[in-house]
């Protein structure tokens, strides 16, 4: 198991007592056991406490404990941001300076120091759109993004990775020279030949699970430091 990062140490150390569910009338075994689950997770629980808008900013946070990318001033693009735990977490930590702009088809509550559009990343012209809100060029492109499970694991990464292909492509036109791009892919890491196209255009890849993906997710990032322009 990977070394914890601060903020993983102090979510495990909190003391939960266990909640149990009842097994309602009209609730499935799954439903049941999802509900379960949510009641005992302690990232839940500490989100709620923090006031995070979801479980997924911890994530961000173990990322940035990892790797080093947030911080005072830095413009950031967020792809999948709803329901927006990751643009808040970038947002505070730039600290009222830099730019953030996301996106999402889902709609997210506006955040202080943040633009989020509603709009799929995937239509034609979204893409053009972020570029025409961003003051300059990005520190930081993230992308949290997810195609809808089938529950085939097979096609589901394919899809996703659909997906991290369009948003690394985005990065390498927006992203200055030393940023970081950042996203989601489900277990078996990144294609062959995206892995070698990103290790030509950076000086660093590297697939991470933080500890707040949970430990029965396929879900991994792979990590991309120090665009080369």
């Amino acid at each position: 198991m990977a070394k914890l990062t601060q903020s993983a140490k102090k979510v495990r150390g909190r003391k939960m007592l266990t909640v149990r569910v009842k097994n309602a009338k009209y609730n499935t075994v799954s439903s049941n056991r999802w509900l379960q689950r949510q009641l005992n997770d302690p990232y839940v629980a500490e989100a709620k406490r923090l006031g995070y808008r979801c479980r997924a900013a911890f994530k961000l946070i173990q990322l940035d404990e990892k790797f080093h990318f947030l911080g005072k001033g830095k413009t950031i693009v967020d792809l999948g941001c709803a329901p927006g735990g990751w643009t808040q977490i970038a947002a505070m930590r730039n600290k009222g300076s830099g730019q953030i702009v996301g996106m999402d088809l889902l709609a997210a509550e506006p955040i202080e120091g943040a633009v989020m559009l509603q709009q799929d990343f995937t239509e034609d012209g979204a893409a053009e759109k972020l570029k025409e809100l961003l003051n300059g060029p990005a520190d930081v492109v993230m992308s949290d993004m997810a195609a809808n499970t089938t529950g085939v694991q097979n096609i589901d990464h394919l899809r996703t990775l659909g997906l991290v292909e369009m948003a690394y492509e985005f990065a390498k036109e927006v992203l200055a020279e030393g940023g970081i791009f950042i996203a989601k892919v489900f277990q078996g890491g990144t294609e062959t030949s995206l892995l070698t196209d990103m290790r030509q255009h950076f000086a660093k890849v590297t697939h991470y699970k933080p500890d707040a993906s949970r430990q029965d997710s396929v879900e991994m990032y792979v990590v991309a430091q120090g665009f080369k322009g």
